[in-house]
């Protein structure tokens, strides 16, 4: 006889991503204590991906070796995608989650705002005018390929607006922060709706 599932089996996901430009492997928990272990060979992109980490209570193992030697481009985008494909996997059927997710983050002159859905459809509005095309060694452009690659490969759609901000590092740092912060509410499991699909579809 076949058990039904345990809706409160652990959200776990390891995925890996191999192509001719980057090797790019992420484990993921989506209920872990914000625990992680980040290399990249990006600074700036690391620190980043610990924010997500931490803020958003999920535990995350992101190892990627990419083509540096050209520029960022291939790793960021591909540590996107992967890290989706790994969350839509964890996350499982949705049975029971919140779906919707906001926050708002500020640091000192910045302030932005991150809303995400786990709609099914991959969409992504971004609004970020960063004030440098540089932070460290991270091309604050990555940060638009960063966040389509995740959506594409979660299938979420997701809004980011940097409202305020005049310091480059601080425009980044709140997007990301609110970004975990609002993935962490969307994946809360909602005990008033425990074993059903958040949609009158029936299907996510």
């Amino acid at each position: 006889m076949e058990l039904p599932p345990d809706p409160l089996a652990d959200r776990v996901a390891d995925v890996a991503r191999n192509t001719a430009e980057t090797r790019v492997r992420v484990k993921v928990n989506l209920d872990g204590t914000g625990q992680s272990r980040l290399s990249t060979g990006i600074g700036f992109f690391d620190h980043m991906l610990d924010q997500i980490a931490r803020h958003g209570l999920i535990d995350l193992d992101i190892e990627a070796d990419g083509d540096l030697h050209i520029d960022g481009h291939h790793t960021v985008e591909d540590v996107g995608i992967t890290l989706g494909q790994a969350v839509h996997k964890a996350v499982g059927d949705k049975k029971g989650i919140r779906r919707y997710g906001h926050a708002y983050v500020p640091l000192d002159e910045a302030l932005s705002r991150v809303v995400v859905d786990f709609s099914g459809r991959p969409g992504l509005v971004m609004d970020v005018p960063f004030k440098s095309g540089m932070i460290g060694t991270f091309d604050s452009q990555l940060t638009h390929e960063f966040f389509q690659g995740f959506v594409n490969h979660a299938f979420v759609t997701l809004h980011i607006d940097n409202l305020k901000g005049e310091n480059a590092h601080h425009q980044a740092e709140t997007v990301f922060k609110a970004f975990a912060r609002a993935l962490r509410f969307a994946l809360e499991r909602d005990p008033r709706t425990a074993g059903t699909i958040p949609s009158t579809k029936g299907s996510l």
